[in-house]
């Protein structure tokens, strides 16, 4: 099943998967992780990681988190998402491991 953005393209290595993250950053985007078990084209809503990362400043810091999210749900999907404060909508959204 294809997942939001980068679907298409080979799994994210650690190097790109910070890249992205360092650039939802610089935008002023807030990174959030999502996880869910088995995704279905009509599952739009998947289960937060905690609270959104309102303070994060270091894109470390958010694959530290990402980190936490797989060791505790190995067998789920994951995605960063980025919301954009003044819209209050996700302006980015892809995922990050695929089980």
């Amino acid at each position: 099943m294809k997942l939001e953005t980068f679907s298409y393209l080979p799994a994210l290595t650690t190097q790109q998967v910070l890249r992205q993250i360092h650039y939802l950053l610089q935008q002023g985007l807030v990174p959030a992780i999502e996880y869910v078990e088995k995704p279905t084209p009509h599952d739009h809503y998947w289960t937060m990681w905690k609270l959104p990362l309102f303070e994060a400043r270091a894109a470390e810091d958010v694959l530290g988190a990402i980190e936490g999210c797989k060791a505790a749900n190995p067998r789920c999907y994951i995605k960063l998402i980025g919301y954009d404060r003044r819209r209050q909508t996700r302006a980015v959204s892809f995922v990050v491991q695929r089980p």
